[in-house]
């Protein structure tokens, strides 16, 4: 699929991606592939370039899937909340949950181009948890928990795995550019929810998401003892990363 086909699909989604590649620091890349394929001035694609990379390694290959299937599950849970009717009531929920829907779209649109034949299918999903969640599409309490728990886990799963794109630096600029979007998702449903926008954990979320969050120590340094600062204001200043295991372990009672 050529770069063109990619933003076509990107914009079925995405209405505004044109204003918004211009403008937006995270778009920059894309923008700049862009505009030298569009004009000519380059025969350049950034699938090309991804689909290179994975070429030359099963685990940028795996790490790219891998960031796929948590894609597919935050870009179907909010196509499924915009869709329960009167789930979602006031305006700026609404304007929000719409936005950060069109941003995971676009993210699933972009590795499955990049990928190509080797991206995986998506499967079902399962939001109850196997009847953990009952209500998550008709309580908005019950979906605004799975919601911050979704956009931290991803935060803090693509994180866990930069260090395995370190030899695609390319594919590593552009993960690292998602998953600061994500990041500024987790803050925004975290507002939304009346906490603060770093992270302390969520009532009633699932317990293996914010495991390991309450590190004090840093690059060997008790931050604690270091600042005079508590532990709460030491521990919401570092995020961790998960790992692989970690993260499908969150990701599997959610799957059907």
């Amino acid at each position: 699929m050529n770069l063109q086909n990619i933003l076509n699909e990107i914009e079925k989604v995405d209405a505004d991606v044109y204003e918004r590649l211009d403008h937006v620091s995270r778009r920059h890349v894309f923008h700049n592939f862009l505009k030298k394929a569009l004009t000519g001035v380059a025969p350049v694609a950034f699938g090309a370039i991804l689909n290179k990379a994975y070429a030359q390694s099963s685990t940028v290959a795996d790490v790219l899937n891998f960031a796929l299937t948590l894609e597919y599950l935050e870009a179907e849970f909010y196509n499924k909340g915009l869709a329960s009717g009167g789930l979602i009531t006031g305006m700026e929920g609404w304007n929000t949950f719409q936005q950060i829907a069109k941003h995971e779209n676009a993210h699933v649109a972009l590795l499955k181009s990049a990928l190509g034949g080797a991206a995986i299918a998506k499967p079902n999903f399962d939001f109850t948890a196997k009847g953990a969640y009952p209500d998550v599409f008709s309580n908005y309490k019950t979906f605004m928990t799975l919601a911050q728990a979704f956009e931290d886990t991803g935060v803090r799963a693509y994180k866990g795995q930069a260090a395995n794109l370190i030899s695609a630096p390319d594919v590593l600029t552009v993960a690292l550019q998602i998953h600061s979007v994500e990041a500024m998702h987790a803050a925004k449903v975290r507002y939304l929810g009346g906490s603060r926008g770093w992270i302390m954990g969520a009532m009633g979320a699932p317990a293996a998401v914010y495991a390991g969050e309450d590190v004090r120590v840093q690059g060997g340094v008790d931050v604690v003892n270091l600042t005079g600062l508590g532990t709460d204001q030491v521990t919401g200043a570092f995020d961790e990363p998960l790992t692989k295991a970690q993260v499908l372990a969150i990701a599997t009672p959610f799957l059907a």
